[in-house]
């Protein structure tokens, strides 16, 4: 006999039409019109992160008057007065940007994420498109938040407006626009593989066999399609770094207090979320913050942007450690006070670079009693660790950072140790991700529970 929770199964899938689910294969009634819906996301997505690259290229170039990929570096030379003109420039288009945005949609705006899980994928595309590209252009004036924010924005509308068109149900939306998302990320960045584990298990949450291909199929798909413009190179070139036993015992020590570092930046950045400011003080509060962060900037340039070009030097130990005590704070200080004003950005790019600078600067201690290991692999792991914890998603963690540095094997055992580790110990003491802040504690419990019930097609299999 059937247990009464077998039965309550049984009739919640009974209520579910075939063609509502997820096509696990080519057979499905609804197989086609999914994945026409998830080739033109793919499309879609990587001509998005195409012109949002470029369009950030074309920002950062003009108002540094400097290379259009190296914004620390152009810094560096650029006058007071330029920093101060160009951020307050940001603030100005900050401030003007949010008063437009709020106007474009009648209700607010709606994250990515309380999307896929409480408004069934759906999102306002005027407001969520004006804000990927305002995140863009402040990005390249100076701000210090991420530029994946925006392509991982695009990828979520474009999956919206293909779901419409395409007539898909709420969970075969909830999917794509997650791997939307993802495809944005892989596209920007060129790490197709790591974009589809980051729409599964970052974005939705799950992974189950049948989102697999979805997610491969749509990041592949965005990824080769920027790769016909963008660059097909890692983003940061590391050596050939070679594990130890001093390197396994450090990644075992710092583990949990990446973990516990973590907590704290997700904490931060959550209350730096959801103390915006509104109404009038959009305008005020961006130029309270941007412009002390451009006279701060003539001292250390280092925390403009979103951290990729020091992170760079960091990885191959060029930075003392002095600077590495002080970026550790400055750092992450400013991308919680850029979003504090309004600024809309990505996470993933200045998590990386504050787990960089983390592992730095342990490592930088532990050489003093066990020297040998190169200080460019501590901030290699450090910044492994703080992107699982962060974001939770430790298996698209490892891949990502190998695709982001085209390495393998060389540094694979220590990095899968410190981030088990420090995601273990995160998730122990705080359920949020860097990619939750805008969820209120009552959403992020119920995602908790959406998330441990196996969903509809989990019902028809038992």
């Amino acid at each position: 006999m059937k247990s009464a929770n077998q039965i309550g199964r049984s009739d919640m899938a009974a209520q579910v039409p075939p063609r509502d689910l997820i096509p696990s294969t080519l057979r499905h009634p609804a197989a086609a019109r999914f994945w026409v819906a998830a080739l033109f996301t793919g499309i879609s997505t990587g001509i998005g992160a195409i012109l949002l690259t470029k369009l950030l290229e074309v920002v950062q170039q003009h108002a540094w008057n400097g290379s259009p990929t190296d914004i620390l570096q152009a810094a560096q030379h650029a006058t007071i007065w330029r920093h101060i003109d160009v951020l307050l420039a940001a603030a100005v288009v900050t401030g003007i940007g949010q008063i437009v945005l709020k106007r474009l949609s009648s209700g607010n705006g709606i994250d990515t994420t309380a999307a896929i899980w409480f408004h069934g994928g759906r999102m306002p595309a005027l407001r969520t498109l004006g804000s990927a590209v305002l995140s863009v252009v402040i990005v390249g004036l100076g701000v210090s938040l991420g530029r994946e924010g925006a392509p991982k924005q695009a990828g979520a509308i474009f999956a919206n407006v293909f779901s419409d068109r395409e007539q898909l149900s709420d969970d075969q939306r909830r999917l794509l626009v997650a791997c939307g998302a993802g495809a944005g990320m892989g596209a920007a960045y060129g790490v197709p593989l790591g974009g589809a584990l980051f729409a599964l298990e970052v974005m939705r949450g799950k992974l189950a066999l049948r989102y697999v291909l979805p997610a491969l199929f749509t990041a592949l798909v965005a990824t080769g399609v920027s790769w016909l413009v963008l660059p097909n190179a890692p983003t940061y070139i590391v050596p050939a770094f070679a594990s130890s036993a001093s390197v396994i015992l450090w990644a075992i020590v710092v583990g949990p207090i990446a973990g516990v570092a973590s907590v704290a930046y997700v904490r931060m950045i959550a209350w730096a979320d959801r103390n915006r400011p509104q109404g009038w003080k959009r305008l005020v509060a961006p130029a309270i913050v941007m412009g002390p962060l451009g006279i701060a900037a003539l001292w250390f340039p280092q925390i403009l942007g979103n951290g990729k070009d020091v992170s760079q030097l960091v990885f191959t130990g060029q930075v003392a450690t002095l600077l590495l005590l002080a970026l550790l704070v400055l750092k992450p200080a400013a991308t919680t006070l850029c979003m504090r004003s309004g600024a809309p950005g990505g996470m993933f790019t200045p998590s990386l670079t504050a787990g960089a600078l983390l592992g730095g600067v342990l490592g930088q201690a532990w050489s003093y009693f066990w020297p040998g290991v190169p200080p460019g692999l501590f901030a290699l792991l450090g910044a492994g660790a703080v992107i699982g914890a962060t974001t939770q998603g430790p298996i698209s963690a490892v891949v990502l950072l190998m695709e982001l540095t085209g390495k393998d094997r060389f540094f694979i055992l220590p990095l899968l140790l410190i981030v088990v580790i420090a995601t273990l110990t995160a998730r122990s003491i705080e359920p949020r991700s860097i990619y939750d802040a805008r969820l209120t504690d009552e959403e992020v419990e119920k995602r908790q529970r959406l998330r441990d019930i196996p969903d509809t097609q989990d019902f028809l299999r038992e």
